[in-house]
Order: structure tokens, then C-alpha cells, then sequence
């Protein structure tokens, strides 16, 4: 028995958590048979999703997930690629979960109005009178997170420029392609098309929309990738609807 663990629809995207979607493309181009299920981040050292169980083995974070089944089926997603696209596939995922990861976290979590929209309903369990305390902690662990990595101490034009030098950088990869790197799906697919979904939902108040939607090949990407891998809800909840 296999099982997926993290989040499914949500804010307009096939799951909230960019990470989640690259896991679920991943494991269903490796052909894996599995299940979904929804995380609890407390049961688990590294307190992040996605991770997965393989029976009794716990894998966590997506690129060993992807190791992980990759060896245990003796193939790659990269197969098929030349060595020099296997290294510009891993430059395209390290991008995409780079500056634009950052720059869609900001985004939601940053900007007051998207906060208040998205991420704060994820703490409706949390009661009443902590709850605007427990909000304010984490976004500002989420925000000293990303001064850190020095992301948060550009300003928000910055921010939104750094995301749009990588989003041009991915059109024109992809051109005229199906898919980044030829008329199929591979590794670096899963990560850059999930992040590019999480941008371009309009659930949320945000310029990473019309950074995407400038690009016509990117908005077919999306659709493609959409109507392959997720054309259907297999999570054990339905989209949950935020007012």
C-alpha cells in the first residue's frame, strides 16, 4: 500500500502546496498505483507534505519521493533526455522552486487580503481568542524564513520582477513544445507546471496571474498538464470552497 499525504483542491488549484501537485504528477508518470491522503505535519519528523508511505516506510519531501520510486522501478523521469537536458531539467526545477516559489508564498502569505482569504482558513481549528496570535507568529517565522534566503528583503516590485525574468525564462523553453523538453512529459514538468498553477489561480489578488497569462504557450501548458494529471478529484475530500 502506498499513500500520498498532503492537501487536495484548493484556492482554485489542484492542491494549495505546489509540492503536493509535483508529487502526484510524478508518481502517476512513474506509473505508481497509490493513494491519497490528507497530512498531519505533527505525525512526521520534518513537518512538511508531501511525504509518502511505502508500507511501512516513510519517505519525506518530493525529490526523495521521486528518488525513492525511481530506484525502486529501475527508471527515471528523465529517461529519454540527453545528459545535457537532464542537467537543464534540474536547473528548471531548482528555478521554479526557487525566486517563484518565494515570490507565490509572499504573495498569499505576505499581502493581508490574500492571507485573510486563503491561508488564514487554515487555522479555523485553532480557538478564537489565539487564533490572530498563533496567524501573526507564523507569518512572521514565514517572512524571517525568507529574509533569510534573502528573498524578503527585496521590495514586492523586486520580488515580482525575479518571478517574471524565471516565468519568461520557462515560455521560452517551452515554445512551441508540449511539454518542456519534447512531446512528452518529464521530471521537470511535475515541479514547473505545478508552480506555475499555484501563480496563475485568480482565487488570489495577485500580478503572478498576468505574469502567466501573458504567455499564451504557458496557458496551454497549464490546460495540458491539468486535463492529464488532474482531471479528476482523487483526494478524499471534495475542493473545499473559502468564502
Amino acid at each position: 500500500m502506498i499513500t500520498l499525504y498532503g492537501w487536495g483542491p484548493m484556492f482554485g488549484c489542484p492542491s494549495p502546496s505546489p509540492f503536493v501537485m509535483k508529487t502526484d504528477i510524478q508518481l502517476q508518470m512513474l506509473g505508481v498505483d497509490f493513494n491519497r491522503a490528507i497530512a498531519d505535519l505533527e505525525a512526521v519528523p520534518k513537518h512538511k507534505a508531501p511525504y509518502v508511505y511505502d508500507g511501512d516506510q516513510l519517505i519525506q519531501d518530493s525529490n526523495f519521493i521521486r528518488a525513492h520510486f525511481e530506484k525502486k522501478l529501475g527508471k527515471s523521469l528523465t529517461d529519454g533526455l540527453t545528459d545535457e537536458k537532464q542537467a537543464a531539467s534540474w536547473a528548471f526545477e531548482r528555478m521554479a522552486e526557487g525566486h517563484l516559489t518565494s515570490c507565490v508564498l509572499s504573495e498569499r502569505w505576505m499581502i493581508d487580503a490574500n492571507f485573510d482569504k486563503g491561508p488564514r482558513q487554515f487555522f479555523m481549528d485553532v480557538p478564537a481568542d489565539m487564533r490572530d496570535q498563533v496567524c501573526a507568529e507564523i507569518r512572521a517565522g514565514i517572512k524571517a524564513a525568507n529574509e533569510r534566503i534573502g528573498f524578503a528583503r527585496h521590495s514586492r516590485a523586486e520580488q515580482l520582477q525575479l518571478a517574471d525574468w524565471d516565468i519568461q525564462a520557462i515560455a521560452r523553453q517551452l515554445d512551441k513544445k508540449d511539454y518542456l523538453f519534447g512531446d512528452w512529459a518529464s521530471a521537470a514538468d511535475a515541479s514547473v507546471a505545478a508552480v506555475l498553477i499555484s501563480c496563475e489561480t485568480d482565487f488570489f489578488d495577485t500580478p503572478l496571474i498576468d505574469l502567466v497569462r501573458q504567455h499564451d504557450n504557458l496557458m496551454a501548458y497549464i490546460d495540458r498538464i491539468k486535463s492529464v494529471f488532474f482531471a479528476k478529484n482523487d483526494w478524499p475530500v471534495p475542493e473545499l470552497v473559502l468564502a
